[in-house]
């Protein structure tokens, strides 16, 4: 029997296959119900590490985001942080 092209194998499902999300706000969505599947205890060893590999990934993006933001949020003044003032 001949696979339907727009159905995807376990192999392309998994963590690599898979575009991350261009929004912060997506991906941490996505690494949210990833951890609540996992923590379920409902997932085959495959798909749990599947699904670790692909939060590993999501994590990364998030912290990436994070740390741009950072760095565009802080004013430094001689390695110092300086509170934000109402302009």
């Amino acid at each position: 029997m001949a696979r339907s092209p727009s159905k995807k194998t376990d192999a392309e499902l998994d963590a690599g296959a898979l575009p991350l999300p261009e929004r912060y706000e997506d991906a941490l969505a996505e690494l949210e119900g990833l951890v609540a599947l996992m923590e379920s205890g409902a997932l085959p060893l495959e798909q749990l590490l599947d699904s670790y590999r692909r939060g590993a990934q999501l994590l990364g993006l998030c912290r990436s985001r994070l740390d741009a933001i950072e760095a565009q949020v802080k004013v430094l003044e001689d390695g110092q942080l300086k509170p934000w003032s109402e302009a």
